[in-house]
Formats: structure tokens, C-alpha cells, sequence
């Protein structure tokens, strides 16, 4: 299975995404391209040292800043 694959059939569904800087960030995957860029809304962001935490509706994650994405069980099932 490619993580692409993965990502793509996970739309809709809430992630945790966890950059290289430690700053991570909770929301629902809108899309995702080739590289592995996402649209994510309703997101909450923590900072690497967890002391601060933002509320955005949308943001735009890099995918060359993704360290890893932790995705809910279910997704495995959506995968075609």
C-alpha cells in the first residue's frame, strides 16, 4: 500500500500531523497532492514545546515538513 493511497482515502477523516519543527496539528484532512501537501480544517496547533496551542479553520501543511500522520484505524478499511 503507498502512503499516498492512504492519505488520499483518509479524506474527510480527522489526523494528527507532527512536522519536523515538533509542532503538531489536529484536524480533519480536506485533500492532499502528490507530494503530500494538505488542506486541513478545523485545526488545532500545538507548539514543540506544547506550551501554546492556536485554533485555525484552515491550514496548508507541506509535505517535505511532515515528520509523520497518525490516522484513525478505520482508514485501513477505505483504502482501495
Amino acid at each position: 500500500m503507498l502512503p499516498l493511497s492512504l492519505l488520499r482515502a483518509a479524506s474527510g477523516s480527522p489526523m494528527l500531523v507532527e512536522l519536523k519543527s515538533g509542532d503538531t496539528y489536529n484536524g480533519r484532512l480536506v485533500n492532499c497532492d502528490g507530494w503530500m501537501n494538505m488542506n486541513l480544517r478545523d485545526v488545532v496547533c500545538t507548539s514543540a514545546d506544547g506550551d501554546k496551542f492556536w485554533r485555525m479553520r484552515e491550514c496548508y501543511v507541506r509535505g517535505s515538513s511532515v515528520k509523520y500522520v497518525r490516522l484513525p484505524d478505520e482508514v485501513w478499511d477505505k483504502v482501495p
